[in-house]
């Protein structure tokens, strides 16, 4: 008969694909531009469709003209920002507040007059602007509303030149207030799609129920809105209503087919939903539609990646470094399909040039931790891990990780710390769990253990090391026909588990079964571990 130790699974860490923006500072200086505009109306403009009429030109006017700081800025003049870019970057990064709106009488003229104000602090302003240039893809849906926008305005100076020509010939106008209601909704769809835009913090939708709701009124009043379709997927995308968020890019689709940031965006969805095939066929499409797209590539690598074909996600991020090669993302991805492959030391250049582009960069001191991890270089790892929580302290990756190196050094209080934090910011965190229970387990306290496995088990009831470290709980509490339940368990989630394998079979051969045992045992070392085979032949068991 033996009984030894059996062999233990380990603390488990991630990576996480994140991307953010660099800010800088800049002078200070406060300056307020007020514009007022009076909207005359009459005939079949509506007292409301001119409102909205003098709201949309007050706004767009004071943008226009806030724009001369907007592109005397060093960072705008670098970038070589085209002229009609000036002022989405405006409207990007300033907002049009209306102070004032009331009704005048000229004569025998009505009208209302509007006045509205932006403040111009130009202490953020380089700071926003460099961050808007940095997303691409955001400016160019902002010069979108921006032509729409213009659009929509110049249409209504001629409906407006039309109206006043056909009542001073006492003619009837009626034909004109459907194309004035038409251009009003189509004016406060803009303003509720820049209202939507303005949740937009370059990295994620900070407010992602708010802005369904902006984006509902939009579309509400705009069937055809294929940018507003495409911001509500992102929206629910950030809710994790992935399906709902891939409806609503096929809506964009189909109202732009040539909309490379539609395809790549619903690419992202299909990889969350786990259907990686097709968010690479999406992105292949970004990137034929647009050959230059830095971001497409960069998603392309990450769905390979998702597929375990890292050398190729390793292409793509050198092609989307190629096109961008300010990319901290794309360092970043680089840096995790560099790990998966075992190289460390080249992903931590890599986590190097990231943080280099982006000091504020948190997961990717979380992904350095790790590989300095790997290496065993574990107080380097916390100490990454330790400027990750400073930068976000909501990030239950991080405490993970620090766990799990405080655990690797031996310190397993602390890491259960760590654990518990994690547990505390995401509850559902099946990771934390399982981590923890490792930490009660080699402490001894094996029934707390088997609780966290429990949780982490209900959590993801396909977590094969979940059920095999339970195994090893209940093998260490002397309940070993529920220790072989577990390991049978792990084996069918996991048919090449060694270690599960490894196991049943010292429990086997424990119980007195020693054909079942060395079956197993034999199994096991044919899967690469045979420290169980050659201890039941060192004790005669095995032969």
């Amino acid at each position: 008969m033996i009984r030894t130790s059996l062999l233990r699974g380990t603390f488990v860490v991630v990576f996480l694909l994140f991307m953010s923006l660099l800010p800088t500072s800049s002078f200070c200086e406060i300056q307020t531009i007020t514009h007022t505009v009076k909207q005359p109306f009459g005939g079949s403009q509506s007292p409301d469709d001119a409102r909205i009429a003098a709201i949309a030109k007050a706004k767009r006017e004071a943008l226009e003209r806030a724009g001369i700081y907007v592109e005397s800025l060093l960072v705008v003049k670098n970038a070589i920002v085209e002229k009609d870019e000036i002022i989405a970057l405006t409207a990007g990064v300033l907002q049009a507040e209306v102070v004032s709106q009331k009704n005048y009488l000229t004569g025998d003229a009505f009208g209302i007059e509007v006045i509205v104000k932006v403040v111009v602090d130009t202490a953020v302003l380089e700071e926003r602007v460099k961050k808007l240039l940095q997303d691409r893809p955001h400016l160019k849906q902002l010069q979108e509303a921006q032509k729409r926008e213009k659009d929509l305005l110049q249409k209504l100076a001629k409906l407006e030149e039309e109206n006043q020509s056909l009542t001073k010939q006492g003619q009837s106008t009626k034909k004109l207030e459907k194309p004035f209601r038409d251009v009003s909704q189509g004016l406060t769809a803009v303003g509720w799609f820049y209202k939507a835009s303005s949740l937009w913090d370059g990295e994620k939708i900070t407010d992602p129920m708010k802005a369904i709701e902006y984006l509902n009124n939009a579309i509400n009043l705009e069937k055809d809105y294929a940018e507003a379709y495409g911001n509500r997927g992102i929206a629910y995308g950030d809710l994790g209503q992935y399906q709902r968020a891939i409806e609503d890019h096929n809506q964009a689709i189909r109202l732009k087919p040539d909309d490379a940031l539609a395809y790549n965006n619903r690419g992202i969805a299909y990889d969350e939903l786990g259907q990686h095939q097709r968010a690479i066929e999406d992105h292949n499409q970004a990137i034929r539609l647009k050959p230059d797209d830095a971001l497409a590539y960069n998603n392309l690598g990450i769905a390979y990646a998702k597929l375990g074909q890292h050398q190729r996600a390793i292409e793509d991020c050198n092609e989307a470094i190629r096109l961008k090669p300010d990319f901290a993302k794309a360092y970043n991805n680089r840096g995790i399909a560099y790990a998966k492959l075992g190289q460390h030391q080249r992903a931590i250049e890599d986590y190097n040039q990231a943080i280099r582009l982006k000091p504020d960069f948190a997961k990717a001191y979380n992904n350095r931790g790790i590989a300095y991890a790997k290496l065993g270089q574990h107080q380097r790892a916390i100490e990454d891990y330790n400027q990750a929580i400073r930068l976000k302290p909501d990030d239950a990756l991080a405490y993970i990780s620090r766990g799990a190196a405080y655990g690797d050094l031996g310190q397993y209080q602390r890491a259960i710390e760590d654990y518990n934090e994690s547990i505390r910011l995401k509850p559902d965190y099946a990771m934390a769990y399982y981590n923890r229970g490792y930490a009660y387990s080699v402490l001894g306290q094996y029934q707390r253990a088997i609780e966290d496995y429990n949780q982490a088990i209900r959590l993801k009831p396909d977590y094969a090391l979940a059920y095999h470290n339970r195994g090893l709980s209940y093998y260490d509490l002397g309940e070993y026909r529920r220790a072989i339940e577990d390991n049978n368990q792990a084996i069918r989630l996991k048919p090449d588990y060694a270690e599960a394998y490894n196991n049943r079979g010292l429990i086997y051969i424990l119980l007195g079964n020693q054909n079942l045992g060395c079956l197993d045992l034999r199994r096991a070392c044919e899967l690469g571990c045979c420290k169980g085979i050659e201890l039941a032949k060192n004790t005669g068991h095995c032969r």
